[in-house]
């Protein structure tokens, strides 16, 4: 089992938290019927996971920008 997929990468987007998050209930279906403690363990880590932070914004300076006085 892929825990990243219960819970989540660090500067993940919207579209792909809702992708993943959709994948996993998916997974989940099946762990419940194939083997329930791994399913529970599955359900703590999306309850518990802490919400993705997003990227930081990258700020980017010119030489235009950057003036020095004399």
């Amino acid at each position: 089992m892929d825990e990243q997929l219960f819970t989540g990468v660090a500067g993940e987007g919207e579209i792909e938290r809702a992708a993943r998050l959709d994948a996993a209930h998916a997974m989940l279906a099946d762990l419940r019927r194939e083997d329930p403690e791994l399913a529970a363990y599955a359900e703590r880590l999306l309850r518990w996971a802490p919400v993705p932070l997003r990227r930081p914004a990258v700020i980017r300076r010119t030489a235009s920008t950057l003036r020095v006085a004399a």
